[in-house]
C-alpha cells in the first residue's frame, strides 16, 4: 500500500485498541488515545526504511535518505544469508527483514527501553519522529515538496513538545497500562509495534504479499510472501486501495476513537 493508507490504518488500528482498552474496563485516557494513534500513523510508515523512494526517505531530508539506503544494503544481506532453496532471487532488501514481525516487535521494544531509560528527551525524540511520519501520511498533499520540509519539522516539533507535556499531567496517561514507579511511558512501543504490524498486513493484501513470519519457515522458503488468494490481491495505489480501504480506515477510525473516549 502507499504512505496515506499505511498511516490511515495505523491510526485506525490504535483507535481500535483503546475501543478494546475501554470494553475490558482499562480505558485511555484521552491523550493515550490521540498520541497512540498519532504515533502509530507514523510508525505504519517505518517499515519503508528499506525503500528508496518511500515517504520514509524523504521525511527527514538527506538522513533519512542515508539512512534508507544502510538499510537496504541490511535487509539484503539478511535475505541472502538465511534464505532457502525456495526464497528467488532478489536485487535489493525492500520487503524483508524490516517487513517481519521480528522487527516490529524489537523496534516496538527498542523504542520502549528508550523511553523508560531516557528521560524526557528520549520520550520528545520518539514524539517527535513519529510526528514527522504521521504528518507526512495522513496530510501527504500538504507535506509534498522539499520547501514543507522545515515547516513539517516545525510542526513536528511544537507537537512532540506539547503532547509531552499533557502526557506528564498527573492522571494524563504516562503510565498508562504500566502503572509500577519508573514504567512511564513503557507503553509507546505498543503503537510502533503495532504500525509496524498493520504495515505489513497492509502489504500482504498487495501482489507482491509480506513475508511477516520471517524467520519461520513455510515449505522451501524462509521469506514465504504471506497474503490471500491473488484473485483477492490488489496494486499499490489502486482505486481499491484509494476508493475502498482509505474510506473503511477513515470510518473505522471515527467509530473506535467515539468507543475508546467513551462517547458511544
Amino acid at each position: 500500500m502507499m504512505g496515506p493508507a499505511h498511516s490511515l490504518s495505523g491510526a485506525a488500528a490504535w483507535l481500535g485498541v483503546g475501543a478494546a482498552a475501554a470494553a475490558a474496563g482499562r480505558p485511555m485516557p484521552w491523550p493515550v488515545v490521540l498520541v497512540g494513534a498519532l504515533i502509530c500513523a507514523g510508525a505504519a510508515l517505518a517499515p519503508d526504511l528499506d525503500h528508496k523512494a518511500a515517504t520514509i526517505s524523504r521525511a527527514f531530508g538527506p538522513l533519512s535518505r542515508w539512512l534508507c539506503e544502510i538499510v537496504d544494503k541490511l535487509s539484503y544481506a539478511v535475505y541472502k544469508a538465511t534464505k532457502k532453496q525456495g526464497d528467488p532471487r532478489r536485487s535489493g532488501g525492500h520487503r524483508t527483514l524490516t517487513h517481519t514481525w521480528l522487527w516490529a516487535v524489537l523496534i516496538g521494544a527498542g523504542a520502549s527501553v528508550l523511553a523508560i531509560t531516557g528521560g524526557r528527551w528520549a520520550v520528545l525524540g520518539i514524539l517527535f519522529a513519529h510526528m514527522v511520519l504521521a504528518i507526512e501520511g495522513l496530510l501527504w498533499r500538504a507535506a509534498r515538496g522539499s520547501s514543507s520540509d522545515i515547516l513539517v519539522w516545525l510542526l513536528a516539533a511544537t507537537s512532540a513538545w506539547i503532547l509531552a507535556g499533557v502526557l506528564d499531567k498527573p492522571g494524563n496517561g504516562a503510565d498508562w497500562l504500566f502503572t509500577a514507579p519508573g514504567q512511564e511511558y513503557l507503553w509507546l512501543g505498543l503503537p510502533i509495534v503495532l504500525g509496524a504490524l498493520v504495515h505489513d498486513i497492509g502489504d500482504s493484501l498487495t501482489v507482491s504479499g509480506c513475508p511477516i513470519l520471517w524467520p519461520i519457515p513455510v515449505g522451501r522458503k524462509r521469506w514465504y510472501p504471506i497474503g490471500p488468494p491473488k484473485a483477492l490481491r490488489f496494486r499499490a495505489g489502486s482505486w481499491v486501495e484509494l476508493k475502498v480501504l482509505m474510506p473503511v480506515f477513515m470510518l473505522l477510525g471515527g467509530v473506535g476513537c467515539a468507543a475508546a473516549l467513551n462517547v458511544i
